[in-house]
């Protein structure tokens, strides 16, 4: 192993990478970061101007990037952003399950209503969208899937429950694809983010963001772009012999 064989462990050129939810927050750190290791990204989010203006700040950085508006919770748009991927770049070698909504409702007032928005974005959305890339996946040399997940698995979830057993099931997914995808060279395998400075952290009261910041090891919340290099390892030629495993990038929180 030389220097030269290092540096390209972590090199994505010529790899096509869907990223869902893809607009803002760990999303957009993480298209960023495959456009700097070289790979043409599409991103996926409901907001058509939000798409656009994504891809192109990812064109500005020197990367191709394609935007697809996509509701996760709609089966008929992720044929539509497959569709596209292919139509633009011809392969999908990587897909990034990040799109998700954090709904929150106590257990005795959870709704039917709420509980399929929930499940549907945060869950079947995800799976469903492995299944529709998947013979674009079997096609390629370098496929790989990544499932965002959350530290809200690992944990007691009050008040987003339904949030926190999505993750969970999608982490249970997780484990299954990438038994069942082994013989086609697909790994699969989950990252678990824990309090990242997102527009969703920065909804809640600054006492609770306080308190998120104080329940890791590490006294504070993670900055989007530190969820790049886990993500690489996860999704490129530097985690070859990774599948099924779920990477906590959490600053301490869960073993604490």
């Amino acid at each position: 192993m030389d220097r030269a064989a290092v540096q390209q462990l972590f090199d994505m050129s010529g790899r096509v990478v869907v990223v869902t939810g893809g607009t803002r927050g760990i999303g957009l750190a993480l298209a960023e970061g495959y456009v700097a290791a070289g790979a043409k990204v599409v991103v996926a989010s409901r907001k058509p101007d939000a798409c656009e203006a994504a891809a192109d700040h990812l064109r500005e950085l020197g990367g191709k990037a394609l935007g697809v508006p996509t509701h996760l919770g709609s089966l008929e748009d992720l044929d539509v952003l497959v569709e596209r991927t292919v139509d633009a770049f011809g392969a999908i070698d990587v897909v990034v399950n990040n799109a998700a909504n954090a709904l929150g409702q106590p257990l005795a007032e959870q709704t039917p209503e709420a509980w399929a928005k929930s499940f549907d974005v945060n869950l079947r959305g995800p799976v469903f969208l492995v299944q529709k890339a998947l013979p674009h996946l079997i096609a390629s040399p370098s496929a790989a899937v990544l499932n965002i997940v959350s530290v809200g698995a690992f944990m007691f979830s009050p008040r987003v429950a339904m949030y926190a057993a999505g993750k969970a099931a999608l982490m249970s997914f997780t484990r299954s694809m990438a038994a069942e995808f082994a013989p086609h060279g697909i790994r699969v395998n989950a990252l678990a983010p824990g309090s990242t400075d997102t527009d969703m952290t920065r909804a809640n009261p600054p006492e609770f963001r306080a308190s998120m910041a104080s329940a890791s090891l590490q006294k504070r919340i993670a900055d989007p772009a530190e969820m790049i290099g886990p993500a690489l390892l996860l999704t490129s030629d530097a985690g070859s012999f990774i599948t099924g495993q779920v990477l906590i990038a959490d600053g301490g929180m869960v073993p604490r």
